[in-house]
């Protein structure tokens, strides 16, 4: 029976955690982010501006990107020449723009309101601006919300900005409601916190063209 060094012993492991971690991370490079998905957009009319690389959506106007899902009155997608894209959407009088998108790994979803949304597809960043609102459903479930004048949602590193102050005339205070998670309910492997959340009084919100 052949003998059993330390060092060939030490070496089979490092090969075994090796092959585990290879394994483990197979999952997360099958699964393309949102961003990388094209954008389907339906709407009452368009225009496009060749120029200005600009095209207007109006009436009715509903973008799928992979899981995320826009619905507004109005939205233009503004794309420079190293293939950027940044959509801003507006919402109809006393209305919202409404957003929505699973979050990646649980069954959970992201969604809000606000008078009026931007979208940066590259730098993966959602802000929503005026009479903004954010909540997290855990299933079909209201699991936090949040609400303020500006709320910026970056979802590479999954970290929400809330500020509560217009940068013309009076603002309002963030209001939020925290669900704690139940972490029995679910298993650990599925488990993830939501976002941070923190204030930023400095941030200024986007205006109306």
């Amino acid at each position: 029976m052949p003998l059993t060094t330390p060092s060939s012993l030490r070496l089979a492991l490092w090969c075994l955690l090796a092959v585990c971690a290879s394994l483990l991370a197979l999952p997360s490079r099958a699964e393309k982010a949102d961003r990388d998905q094209p954008m389907q957009i339906e709407a009452d009319s368009m225009r496009h501006d060749e120029a200005r690389q600009l095209t207007q959506f109006t009436g009715k106007v509903q973008a799928i990107k992979g899981t995320l899902v826009l619905r507004a009155a109005r939205m233009e997608v503004q794309q420079d020449a190293k293939g950027r894209q940044v959509a801003r959407l507006w919402a109809a009088p006393s209305e919202r723009v409404f957003f929505r998108q699973k979050r990646e790994g649980v069954n959970e979803f992201t969604e809000g309101e606000a008078e009026q949304v931007t979208y940066d597809n590259q730098a993966d960043i959602i802000t929503l601006s005026q009479r903004a609102e954010v909540r997290i459903l855990r299933g079909n479930q209201v699991a936090d919300q949040l609400n303020g004048h500006t709320i910026v949602f970056n979802n590479t590193s999954e970290v929400m900005t809330v500020d509560g102050q217009a940068a013309n005339g009076p603002g309002q205070r963030v209001r939020a409601i925290l669900t704690p998670r139940n972490a029995a309910s679910a298993p650990a492997a599925n488990s993830a916190s939501a976002p941070a959340l923190r204030t930023s009084p400095g941030l200024m919100p986007t205006q109306k063209p």
